[in-house]
């Protein structure tokens, strides 16, 4: 069974999309023995050997000429030169002969005509998105978030023959966090460990800004905090932490579930994190960092599973300051943030990873 992977990373686009694709790719080559390659574009701040050093081949695509200041320049790339992709992708396809069984496309800037075009080299192609705000060309489309509205965002976004795997019970989430819950803990609500991440790049900075409300607590309340290795502030952030006795300094780790465990609360982004930390029970106080994580975190706010602090650069570091400090002093908060989280998230289903049994029921 041959698996393509078309996804990418980079400062602006982040590590997320690359993460839950390796999640998949390790599943796939773990039960059904698949051959799994990736194609991804040279952007800075990418994670290609990150995804080499996982044991996967990457093919990549040129670098482009994009301007650097404006965070959705990528997207309008694409937007404007998705026939370029197309045909270095084609390219890549006839070059190294590929035989496609599955293409999973996890990007944002890749649509309906783009995989219309390309849908001739694969037998089946899977969608993962989470903005349902274009069409596809599709037989599975994965959208493992909650949202108020879940079961209709793709209603005329994909084929009616398209396999739609809608919810947190389709999460992508790594053995680690699988191991990790048969170990989780009954909390309390009392918080002694804090765990600060925001996602592998961080670029609006929230890290910096998490720090400075933190260091205004009683230095007896550990901080753990985590920065991707294509954080442009790592050694900053670094060196921040050397200042302060309770602040352990973490960059690209692989125990992540590890540290959300002994955590008692974390402070983040929205996005993938969310459902790490709900699926281990962790209370959360979230920062939007990018619009694709408005409606997610909203819905999840409402559902009482964590604290919605709004949009970056909305959020100072003292507000940061009185939430953190407020779940201090009423622990019965945090306890309750904990016990939501929790149920948004079925563990049997997610321990069995569904997302690999359909792929393979419809592969038969």
């Amino acid at each position: 069974m041959n698996v393509l992977f078309r996804t990418d990373s980079s400062l602006t686009i982040g590590t997320g999309h690359v993460m839950r694709c390796l999640t998949l790719a390790n599943q796939l080559k773990k039960q059904v023995n698949a051959n799994v390659s990736f194609i991804c574009r040279d952007l800075e701040g990418n994670l290609i050997n990150f995804i080499k050093d996982n044991g996967f081949r990457v093919l990549v695509l040129p670098k482009i000429q994009i301007n650097k200041a404006d965070h959705l320049a990528i997207f309008k790339w694409y937007e404007k030169n998705w026939k370029q992709d197309v045909y270095e992708t084609q390219f890549l396809f006839k070059k190294y002969n590929f035989s496609i069984d599955l293409l999973v496309v996890d990007h944002y800037g890749l649509d309906s005509k783009w995989e219309s075009k390309i849908k001739p080299f694969s037998k089946k192609i899977m969608v993962i998105d989470d903005l349902a705000n274009r069409k596809h060309v599709c037989d599975f489309l994965l959208d493992q978030n909650w949202y108020l509205n879940y079961q209709d965002r793709y209603k005329n976004l994909v084929p009616p023959e398209c396999k739609q795997l809608l919810g947190p019970n389709y999460v992508l989430l790594r053995e680690e966090f699988i191991e990790a819950s048969r170990q989780k803990r009954i909390r309390d609500g009392k918080i002694h460990n804090i765990l600060v991440f925001f996602g592998g790049t961080d670029p609006t900075n929230e890290t910096i800004k998490t720090l400075n409300a933190l260091a205004l607590l009683e230095n007896n309340i550990k901080v753990n905090v985590v920065v991707g290795s294509s954080n442009r502030r790592k050694h900053e952030i670094r060196e921040y932490c050397d200042r302060y006795l309770n602040f352990f300094f973490h960059c690209q780790v692989s125990n992540m579930a590890e540290l959300m465990n002994e955590a008692d609360l974390a402070i983040g982004a929205g996005g993938t994190t969310t459902w790490e930390r709900c699926y281990l029970g962790l209370p959360s106080i979230t920062i939007i960092v990018a619009d694709n994580q408005i409606e997610l975190t909203d819905s999840v706010s409402k559902f009482g599973a964590t604290i919605n602090l709004g949009c970056s650069h909305e959020v100072t570091s003292d507000q940061i300051f009185e939430a953190v400090k407020d779940l201090i002093e009423h622990p019965k908060k945090a306890q309750l943030l904990s016990e939501r989280a929790s149920k948004l998230v079925n563990h049997k289903i997610v321990n069995t990873y569904p997302v690999v049994k359909v792929i393979m029921e419809e592969l038969k």
